[in-house]
This record gives structure tokens, sequence and C-alpha cells, in this order.
């Protein structure tokens, strides 16, 4: 059974069973009709794959692949910060009439500065560092900049990640200070291990380890039905990736470069609601 589902049904009994409620305590988030949207929470959730045995992937509701790569390439390729670059509807809540969600996550990435190798922005930085320094343990690229936080229509929730390399492999550390477990947890993982896949792959390294690392891992008050039955659902074997090896260079990934083999999911039927 595919390991991504043992992680995330283990997460969300834990969070169920033993987690902590705010429902007497005032709260930002809110659903769409105005009412408050209240978690049940767990603090300092660590979960860790090993990308060398199989894509985290989970088979207990389908995941939006094809999305959510393209949202990954919004973030980390275009460096975009407008929805009119992205092809799915996930961050219209959070977009003003022009399409701009303001200074967060790929303004951040796409934001440069001097180095006295020359004039990077967080993403060359880590792929020139991979190349030419990859024993370094300076790696790394943060969104939660204090500077421009009120300009960002959302702070970022996953918003660092450490690159590490050990010999020829490539190992990350992904930071999040928020997870809507139901919704956005598998989706994050799955993006996360891609781009680490991308990064290793146009650098000659091997991908190895995500350490997926959640401040606030939670389940929202309308989730906890959905949730107790995606514990009950069936786990399938996690799909093959296929993925594009000819591509060398992180800008020339395209969407249609990832493929899954044999995925197998199961159904649900209901509509995930997700607080704003």
């Amino acid at each position: 059974m595919s390991y991504a589902d043992k992680v995330f049904v283990s997460n969300l009994k834990d969070i169920l069973e033993n987690g902590v409620w705010d429902t007497d305590y005032p709260v930002r988030p809110h659903w769409e009709d105005g009412t408050p949207a209240h978690t049940v929470k767990k603090f300092c959730v660590v979960n860790r794959y090993d990308l060398q045995k199989e894509l985290p992937i989970i088979t207990v509701r389908r995941a939006a692949f094809k999305n959510c790569i393209d949202e990954l390439l919004w973030i980390w390729q275009k460096k975009s910060n407008n929805i009119n670059d992205l092809h799915s509807h996930i961050w219209d809540s959070w977009a003003d009439e022009t399409g701009s969600i303001g200074k967060a996550y790929g303004y951040q990435l796409g934001k440069k500065s001097i180095y006295p190798e020359g004039e990077f922005d967080q993403v060359d930085r880590v792929l020139f560092d991979l190349k030419n320094n990859p024993h370094s343990r300076r790696i790394l690229t943060n969104l939660y900049n204090f500077d421009d936080l009120h300009e960002m229509h959302l702070y970022p929730c996953a918003y660092s990640m450490t690159f590490n390399v050990a010999g020829d492999t490539l190992n990350g550390i992904l930071n999040q200070r928020s997870n809507d477990m139901v919704t956005a947890n598998n989706w994050n993982v799955l993006q996360y291990s891609l781009l680490l896949m991308m990064f290793a792959q146009v650098s000659g390294l091997k991908a190895g380890e995500l350490v997926h690392v959640i401040a606030d891992a939670h389940i929202y008050d309308r989730h906890v039905e959905i949730a107790k039955k995606l514990i009950e659902k069936p786990q399938h074997p996690a799909p093959k990736l296929i993925m594009n090896k000819d591509v060398k260079n992180f800008y020339d990934f395209k969407v249609e470069d990832f493929a899954l083999e044999g995925y197998e999911y199961e159904t649900l039927e209901e509509k995930i609601p997700v607080a704003i």
C-alpha cells in the first residue's frame, strides 16, 4: 500500500483522537458563509518520505496531479503571484481584481539579490549552489519576508525549503507553519517531492528524502466527517512516476513532462470546502 496513505491516515487519526480544539477562541479563518472556521490541531507533526522508494501520493482520494504540478511551476518556475498565470482556481479567493495575490509566493522567490558570484533570485541561487557548491549548508529558500507580509493576501503556509546534499543525494526539509490536512497535506508533500526530484535531476544528483515539518497540523470542523471517511477508505499501492529524464534545465520542465502509471484511487463524493 502507498506509504503516503499510511502517514496521512495516521496523522488524521492522531489529530482526531489527541488534538486540541480552538472552538472557544476567536479565529481568523472563516467559511464562505461567514461562519468562523474552527479546527482541531496537533503541534509539530514531522513526516519523512524516501523518494527513492516511491512517490508519496495518497490513494484514499484522488490527488489532482496535473494541477499540483501546474501550481508548483507557477510559484517556482514562473515566480508569479498572479492567478492569470495559473490554470486552476485554487487561489481565486485570495486574488484581487487584477488577479494578484500580493507580494507572496512567486513574488518572493523572484526577488533578486547581489552576491559575490553575481545577481540571483532565490531559485537561481539554489540551482547555482547545487551545481557549484553542493555540500554547502546554506542552500535554502524563505518566503516569510516580514517586510512584505502586510502586502500578502495570504501569509505563506509552506514557507521554507532547505536543501542538503549527502554524497550524490539531494535531500530536503519543507517547513510549514500551517497545514489544512484534509485539503492540502498531500498536495504539499507531492509538490515538494517533485520539486526536489526536478532540482536533483538538473543538478546531476539523486533525489533522496523529503522531511515535512508542520507547526500547526489541523482538521477543520467541517472536514471532520470527511476525515473519518478517508481513514476508512481502502488503500492502494503507490503509482509509478514517469518523469522526462531528458530535461536538464529546471526552466524547461512542463506539466506534460510528468505522468503517473497505475494510479488507483478511491472516489470521494463529498466536496471539500476551503476555509478562507
